[in-house]
């Protein structure tokens, strides 16, 4: 008896037509470009948000000492009743009116750690930058690789309704005595396989499409990718050596120089603090008549009372200061050490990332001349098939064949992609690649 094979070419236009159906429930919105997926998690970060507030902490605190330069004033009253002679209320006599202004004159240990906290801040800057970077990797990498689980989807629907095809028509064959039940239990396999990577297809896509939607502040449902928008990553030259360039660029290096810079100076101020310090105080105070003044000081006394001069503090002798001293520098010798440790660090980094980019993008290169090769090869097995010289087995292995190069043509292109974000966020230039245009002001 002679079987006429399914239309199988008529199979894959409906499933192409299904999957577009599919995406396009997602959502009915406006095509989201990978530049404006950026700047809206940008605006949207809240790990962004915090790094600005430790910008405008560590900026508070360099302004706290700082202004400790500035004369402060304090006005107050000390009224009270006295039992024969006016003592004093919390160290000051009992006034009517009292008022009080002190500031730093020359203090060596308060300028350190003035220097101190402004490095601090210039720190804390960097680290902004820093993680303003890192958002704009994760949007990236998260845009590309949920458009790869995308178009997957798109090939696997596809695939599930050839294999659905391919086993109707070997459970017809095996009725007529033609194949064995081997060989529709090799059918029912293929397309079981074919739903297990769908579902993990779908269930990558939608987490992925949550976490976008998280980062951008936009609905899962109005998310729709337009992976066109996605530039085309720079080559990486063998003959180059980006590990100059990552060390010239890289945030990581230059915080640890900060804070090593940072712990110098506060060890600085801590051995300074053994120098003279001169420090400005004046008050004034209106006295009372009922404080038993006039008893004690006679034709002296008189209401109105003011002071001003400086206060000189000379240390002689100071051990614990010395050991505080040894300890700060300590930190500062351990601080430096970190920041030699931290440059050597990130020129291996940079080195082992721009290998890795050479040796993935020959990957890629091959595992798409292999998707090529199999799909030459699908193509012409369904021409024998056309021409009724080919058999359904010889389809069916050509087109499993094919989907098994092109998933893994798929994942050695993102595995491209993430290392060669990663070596741009390194050398410093993620964001003129990710952003090439600027933000209009």
């Amino acid at each position: 008896m002679k079987l006429r094979l399914p239309c199988l070419r008529c199979t894959n236009l409906l499933a192409v037509l299904a999957a577009v159906l599919t995406i396009a429930t997602l959502g009915q919105a406006e095509p989201l470009p990978l530049e404006r997926a950026i700047r809206l998690a940008l605006a949207h970060s809240t790990s962004s948000a915090i790094a600005k507030a430790d910008v405008q902490h560590a900026f508070a605190s360099y302004r706290e000492l700082r202004n400790n330069y500035i004369p402060q004033l304090f006005l107050g009253s000390g009224v009270g009743w006295s039992y024969g002679f006016p003592l004093s209320i919390e160290g000051s006599a009992p006034a009517l009116a009292d008022g009080v202004v002190q500031g730093t004159v020359f203090n060596a240990t308060q300028r350190q750690f003035v220097n101190a906290a402004k490095t601090e801040w210039h720190a804390s800057e960097i680290q902004d930058k820093d993680q303003r970077n890192a958002v704009i990797q994760d949007v990236a990498l998260t845009y590309a690789e949920l458009a790869k689980w995308e178009a997957r989807l798109v090939r696997l629907l596809q695939d599930e309704a050839q294999a659905q095809q391919m086993e109707q028509a070997v459970a017809e064959r095996l009725q007529a005595g033609v194949d064995s039940a081997v060989d529709l239990n090799k059918a029912k396999l293929t397309g079981a396989r074919v739903r297990l990577r769908r579902a993990e297809a779908r269930g990558n896509a939608d987490v992925l499409r949550r976490h976008l939607s998280t980062l951008t502040g936009l609905p899962v449902s109005t998310i729709e990718l337009a992976p066109e928008t996605i530039p085309a990553l720079p080559p990486v030259a063998a003959e180059e050596d980006l590990s100059e360039r990552a060390i010239a660029s890289s945030p990581t290096i230059k915080l640890a120089e900060q804070h090593s810079l940072a712990e110098s100076m506060r060890a600085l101020g801590e051995h300074r603090a053994l120098y003279p310090s001169i420090d400005l105080s004046a008050q004034y105070a209106r006295f009372s008549t009922f404080n038993n003044y006039s008893v004690y000081y006679g034709d002296h006394f008189q209401k109105d009372n003011a002071v001003i001069g400086f206060a000189i503090k000379i240390p002689l002798f100071n051990a614990s200061q010395h050991a505080r001293t040894q300890a700060a520098e300590a930190e500062a010798l351990k601080a430096k050490k970190q920041a030699e440790a931290a440059r050597d660090q990130v020129a291996e980094e940079a080195l082992k990332l721009q290998r890795a980019a050479e040796q993935l993008e020959a990957a890629r290169e091959v595992a798409q001349l292999e998707y090529q090769l199999a799909q030459s090869g699908l193509e012409a097995v369904q021409t024998r098939i056309d021409a009724k010289t080919g058999t359904l087995h010889e389809l069916a292995d050509a087109r499993v064949q094919a989907a098994e190069r092109y998933l893994l043509f798929q994942d050695a292109d993102f595995e491209y992609q993430r290392v060669r974000m990663n070596l741009l966020r390194a050398t410093g230039d993620l964001e003129s690649w990710a952003l090439p245009n600027p933000a209009s002001k």
